[in-house]
């Protein structure tokens, strides 16, 4: 079986591929205000290659969701095998428990012994510093987004005006063609009953001069409208463009705040952890270190994290991550209303059946 990515190399494969789609999306961005500024009829062999890009484009973005979605549930996993280490220090191996028929003493240090020489603290920086790079081309990737989503929606609505005004153009055109063959047919009825033969060839003159305008104006009318199903088509492709990007601005939202809730959970495992084995190791966690997760560590730092607070937001923001990459969604059910360490209560002591040493 192929192994798994690692986590780093899952980082830099997405960083790359959102380097490329902000290209490729900056690109259609121009056309599309390109398009709107010059309203010049555009092609079917233009239509074609720039179809082209933006069905690219959309495909980049595709495959940028899925490596998005997977670093988050890979920092999950990552999570998970920290919190089981941290639980597996509440209570004695095998061989502890067989030291403490002897001396339980020492059966208590060798389980302290363990416990500090497990780099569960260290794991815990390396998430920090995972989810602060995650939180950091989340960011980036959404302002990004939002931008080049503004200037295409605002490019769109000019050319659907345009259109608009296309569509109007015609429909007048179809009314004066429709006026002058009324007028044509008309004029052609009164030849030969009133007046004399020069009054009819001044009437057939006319009703030809009618028949003439009315052609022109079906030619004008037919160019219009093969121009305006044209921008039908480009404006069906912008349309999808936009919408898309609206999505991936809802979705670094589902990301960003799964990312926060996330790392004030490891926030609250850290703080179990320095608090009774590795005093003074708060210094290592700051904004300035981890910009990106800054808000969460604002307030770890003012003591205000506490995590029957986080349950809710938990819940609600890891339901919310399911629905838009089902693909990363646990296969087994996860209780989230229970928190990982429980701060508020103390951790039960094992009974064993024989007193101190």
């Amino acid at each position: 079986m192929r192994k798994a990515p690692s986590f780093d190399s899952l980082l830099e494969s997405a960083a790359a591929l959102a380097g490329e789609l902000r290209d490729e999306a900056a690109g259609c961005a121009a056309f599309i205000a390109d398009f709107a500024r010059n309203e010049a009829q555009s092609g079917d062999e233009e239509f074609l290659a720039e179809n082209q890009r933006f069905q690219s484009a959309g495909a980049k973005r595709q495959a940028l969701d899925g490596l998005l979605g997977e670093l988050a549930a890979e920092l999950d996993r990552l999570s998970d095998e920290v919190s089981e280490d941290l639980d597996s220090f509440r209570g004695l191996t095998q061989r502890e428990r067989l030291t403490g028929w002897f001396s339980r003493q020492r059966m208590w240090r060798q389980h302290s012994q363990r416990v500090r020489e497990a780099p569960v603290v260290e794991r815990l920086l390396d998430l920090f510093a995972k989810s602060d790079a995650l939180s950091g081309l989340v960011s980036a990737h959404r302002g990004f987004a939002a931008e080049c989503h503004k200037a295409a929606e605002s490019g769109v609505v000019d050319i659907i005006e345009h259109r608009r005004r296309l569509v109007d153009a015609i429909d007048i055109a179809r009314m004066r063609m429709k006026e002058l063959n009324a007028k044509a047919l008309t004029t052609q009825g009164r030849i030969g009953v009133y007046g004399g033969k020069a009054d009819w060839e001044r009437l057939e003159e006319e009703r030809r001069a009618l028949k003439a305008e009315a052609e022109r104006i079906s030619s004008e009318e037919q160019v219009m409208r093969d121009e305006s199903h044209r921008r039908e088509r480009f404006i069906t492709m912008f349309q999808i463009f936009v919408d898309a990007l609206n999505g991936q601005i809802a979705l670094c939202n589902v990301l960003t705040r799964k990312l926060m809730v996330d790392t004030e959970e490891r926030l609250v495992l850290y703080r179990a952890q320095v608090d009774t084995d590795r005093p003074g190791a708060k210094a290592k966690i700051s904004q300035t270190i981890f910009p990106h997760i800054a808000a969460p560590i604002s307030l770890f730092e003012r003591g205000m994290l506490v995590p029957q607070d986080i349950e809710q937001r938990k819940n609600a923001a890891d339901l919310a991550f399911e629905k838009k990459f089902s693909a990363f969604a646990p296969a087994v059910s996860i209780e989230h209303d229970t928190p990982l360490i429980d701060l508020t209560k103390k951790l039960p002591r094992l009974r064993l059946r024989f007193g101190r040493s």
